[in-house]
């Protein structure tokens, strides 16, 4: 274990970066993980004071929300007070009162220091800014220009369409409290620009990718070293385009189901945060699902950070049938009456029954036992980044 010294400067957060990068599979409990943990919360300290993210304007904080929990005016009413009223503070001709600052913070979970903020006057810089660290990052991949505006960026990913609007209709609710839905804006859109350098070998049918013996073909592809490449071949000629992309700084994100602006087709993003065999296969069939089922003309983006629990409906179905793709409840719950007292051999037999890596049946015994140390060698840490070598090809600008 290195010495951990404050994150003081450039250099030293550069140098951290890099470092966090060599433990980012560091087992929880180990001395590596521990230094995964420190460095990380160093990391966030520094970004958080150098870089802080820029506070959305009233307006572009209620219309995000709008957005997000698929409120119309109407229901505003509630909160702000008769349509008129609404109206009005939706075209910024009436400011917000403390009674609708109170009332949108309670009800509808905005923060209060946004609130409170002015709009800015014509002419004056408003609404949502790229964070440093998010842009650098992008700058670095050759998505986006050193010189390009964060408008320009966004516009260019979805073909010149109302790039604000297009990214903001998205279903945000899995994800961290501390999310930077700027970041995850930016991140969206240097997914698509990924996407324009695919083309698919056959047509999207929802019908043929709502069949169970497809999906479980899919997740018999995970026996294969190469399983994640396998899969991507196997979407591509059902019209589907696999796109994977670390998650920017303040994003935290596990995966997300895309539609593609230009021609509609379906697209899911996976970021490699845990690069582990069992979580990239119960991610990949998650969004899957999404795409399968919960993609619409109006919900045209799906983004999921799976450490958080949702209380939705489309994402509980997206996990169960995530879940029994890999393993079919009935043959789960018939196996694991062995309980806390499976052994290795019992895990590698029960794989094999299924047709899946050992490493899906380990993970599930973890989630299911609460108990993250056993098995923890059979998940493959590590072993499903070197399927994607060139995750970031490099995009036309």
């Amino acid at each position: 274990m290195m010495m951990v010294k404050p994150v003081r400067t450039e250099s030293d957060y550069e140098a951290n970066l890099a470092r966090v990068e060599e433990l980012i599979d560091a087992e929880p409990g180990t001395p590596e993980g521990d230094e995964l943990e420190v460095l990380a919360t160093l990391i966030e300290r520094y970004e958080s004071d150098r870089y802080p993210i820029a506070l959305p304007t009233p307006l572009a904080a209620i219309r995000f929300r709008m957005e997000q929990s698929e409120l119309t005016a109407r229901d505003l009413e509630s909160y702000i007070g008769s349509r008129s009223r609404v109206s009005e503070v939706l075209s910024g001709a009436r400011p917000l009162s403390i009674s609708m600052i109170r009332s949108l913070n309670e009800h509808l979970g905005i923060p209060a220091e946004v609130l409170i903020r002015e709009e800015p006057k014509a002419g004056e810089k408003g609404g949502f800014e790229l964070a440093k660290p998010a842009a650098k990052q992008l700058v670095a991949w050759g998505l986006m220009n050193a010189k390009e505006s964060f408008d320009a960026f966004l516009a260019r990913a979805v073909c010149g369409a109302a790039a604000p609007a297009m990214l903001r209709k998205t279903r945000t609710e899995r994800t961290n409290a501390k999310t930077d839905f700027t970041a995850v804006h930016a991140w969206c859109a240097a997914v698509l620009l990924l996407s324009e350098n695919e083309t698919t070998a056959g047509n999207f049918d929802e019908n043929a990718i709502r069949k169970f013996e497809v999906v479980r073909e899919l997740a018999r592809l995970s026996v294969h070293s190469d399983g994640p490449q396998r899969a991507k071949a196997m979407l591509n000629d059902l019209g589907i385009i696999l796109v994977v992309l670390p998650h920017l700084p303040g994003t935290h994100l596990d995966g997300a189901a895309l539609r593609r602006p230009r021609d509609g087709v379906p697209v899911i993003a996976l970021t490699l945060r845990r690069d582990r065999i069992d979580n990239f296969w119960f991610t990949l069939l998650h969004e899957l699902a999404h795409v399968a089922f919960h993609l619409t003309a109006d919900r045209t983006y799906i983004l999921d950070d799976l450490d958080i629990s949702s209380s939705e409906e489309f994402e509980n179905e997206a996990d169960r049938l995530a879940r029994v793709a890999l393993i079919p409840d009935e043959e789960w719950d018939a196996w694991s009456r062995k309980g806390a007292y499976a052994s290795l051999a019992d895990v590698q037999s029960f794989a094999r029954q299924m047709g899946v890596n050992p490493a899906i049946v380990a993970g599930r015994w973890q989630m299911t036992h609460r108990d993250y140390r056993k098995f923890s060698k059979m998940l493959g840490h590590g072993t499903v980044r070197p399927n994607f070598p060139d995750v970031v090809p490099s995009a036309t600008r």
